[in-house]
């Protein structure tokens, strides 16, 4: 964003290095000795993966450049803090000076902070919030297998706090990875479900860090070619899993909106989905769907402008007019995604009542990090609004 005086303060930073094409996970093992003389790995995935073998092929391409290794397939889905300690515990009592984390975002955001707490075994507790992690970690190695968080370049870690019924985040440059692998040959087996909600969870990354109050020209563009390779896939990925050219884009969206939030940050949505994954266990990137056009709408009269380059990116300029037109073509198409991708748009669906409004409004309005992003201020008679909107 530009003021009087040339462009406001910003910064950016990802991960150390992006190796990307099919089948790039063969380059993992062999790439290691460019980094250091490593002994002793641990691999972060999960049950799916091991099962479809490919946690076998690299242990065996590991053990071929001389690193012992061994994998832990406990980490939960939307991890809580007592999980994280507990895996963290058992990893800890043999040597490791590498971690590679191979799956989703929770494995992802579990390796990250496994890193960091084998240098410095704090509570997790204590690390929540921002640059409160006080040194670097061991080395990680991070490789998506969905197409969704854009966790292996951002410097954050999501993980869920029971008590509070609220997912928090960590963030840190000390998350960034050593390396990243990018193959979209390993998401072509990814579930309808999952490839709806993780391309869903990519998108809303994208178009809220555009819209955000930290918004600058370098998340600028990331997040317009996120959103246009995302447009331009998703369905295609939905539907036709084994393509592998909209795997690909799939999976380079995702990162691309994972390097725009490094820098700009997503915003309402986010704050409003959080307390919803943390209290009845709603997946982040369904959240996500459901609570995205409302608070765009909510939005609209501040980023009219913005939803016109949103628009174009997403392949909506033709026939459409200009302000409120642009703006309700951006929300319908997001409508039309999630009726065709089957992704619910009623929260009484997930046990969510009238009664829970307030107690969800108020989680809400305590995710402020995200909450400052937005265009607009909410009150919490306006968090509970959108709620509402989903509650018909």
């Amino acid at each position: 964003m530009r003021g009087n005086h040339g462009f406001a303060p910003f910064k950016f930073q990802t991960a150390g290095s992006i190796v990307a094409g099919h089948d790039a996970i063969a380059e993992l093992a062999p790439r290691l000795k460019q980094y250091g003389d490593f002994k002793h790995a641990v691999i972060v995935t999960q049950p799916s993966l091991k099962a479809m073998g490919v946690i076998d092929r690299l242990e065996a391409d590991l053990s071929q450049a001389g690193i012992s290794s061994r994998c832990i397939t406990d980490v939960k889905p939307e991890p809580t803090v007592d999980n994280i300690q507990k895996v963290f515990g058992d990893i800890a009592a043999e040597p490791v000076d590498l971690f590679i984390g191979i799956g989703g975002g929770s494995v992802l955001d579990a390796t990250k902070l496994f890193s960091v707490l084998l240098t410095d075994p704090v509570d997790v507790r204590s690390l929540i919030g921002t640059d409160l992690v006080s040194k670097p970690g061991i080395p990680t190695v991070l490789v998506p297998t969905t197409s969704g968080t854009g966790s292996e370049v951002t410097p954050n870690a999501i993980v869920t706090i029971p008590e509070q019924e609220l997912k928090v985040g960590v963030v840190s440059r000390h998350l960034l990875p050593m390396m990243v692998i990018i193959d979209p040959a390993l998401t072509v087996s990814l579930p309808q479900h999952i490839t709806a909600a993780t391309g869903m969870d990519a998108f809303t990354h994208a178009l809220e860090s555009y819209i955000s109050t930290k918004a600058n020209p370098i998340s600028d563009m990331f997040a317009l070619e996120s959103i246009r390779l995302i447009s331009g896939s998703l369905l295609q990925a939905y539907h036709h899993g084994s393509d592998l050219k909209a795997r690909e884009h799939m999976l380079l969206g995702s990162m691309y909106g994972g390097m725009a939030l490094s820098s700009a940050g997503t915003a309402a949505v986010h704050a409003l989905a959080y307390p919803l994954g943390g209290k009845f266990n709603i997946t982040h990137g369904v959240a996500n769907s459901m609570l995205l056009p409302h608070v765009m709408a909510f939005n609209m009269d501040a980023i009219q402008t913005r939803l016109g380059h949103v628009a174009r990116a997403m392949g909506l300029q033709d026939g459409v007019a200009s302000g409120n037109d642009i703006s309700e073509a951006v929300n319908r198409r997001i409508f039309e995604w999630t009726a065709e991708m089957r992704i619910p748009q009623n929260l009484r669906a997930f046990g969510v009542t009238d009664a829970d409004v307030d107690d969800l409004a108020v989680a809400a309005s305590k995710v402020t990090r995200l909450l400052n992003n937005n265009p607009k201020s909410m009150n919490l008679a306006e968090i509970r609004a959108v709620y509402r909107k989903l509650l018909p």
